[in-house]
């Protein structure tokens, strides 16, 4: 009798140490997985992205290069803080591009060093919201 009572006394503690461990288990892979960011619509990206106007505008190499830019920001109001602050992207697109030669422009990987680049001074400006994307929707280098 003492070893039976032993013996449910033991089984009792190795189903609870289990279902103690699977809920562990579960717990944590269910905390894991964070929020679901979901992609915005083209509608979305739409509303919150602004057109730079063309810019013209000398290299170093004494080359000039003709470009147009959309921005993505993160919200329709950090667009609308983007459009009042046009004449400061303009700006820094002008400068970045006053100091780049023809050969650093040139090919993908130039393009996307000058979007990255012109993406990160324009989030230094921003107070609502952040560029999450620059496209180059216009390019010429004659």
């Amino acid at each position: 009798m003492k070893n039976n009572k032993l013996l449910t006394i033991m089984l009792i503690i190795l189903v609870t140490i289990t279902l103690v461990g699977v809920i562990a288990v579960v717990l944590v892979t269910q905390l894991n997985k964070g929020p679901e960011v979901s992609e915005p619509t083209i509608d979305e990206i739409v509303i919150s992205s602004v057109d730079v106007p063309e810019i013209t505008t000398n290299l170093a190499d004494g080359s000039f290069v003709r470009l147009q830019l959309k921005v993505q920001t993160t919200s329709e109001k950090s667009a609308q803080e983007l459009l009042k602050r046009d004449f400061q992207v303009k700006n820094i697109v002008i400068q970045e591009l006053s100091e780049m030669e023809v050969k650093a422009l040139e090919g993908k990987q130039g393009k996307v060093t000058f979007q990255n680049t012109i993406k990160s001074q324009i989030n230094e400006l921003m107070q609502e919201g952040e560029v999450t994307q620059v496209y180059i929707t216009s390019y010429i280098i004659p």
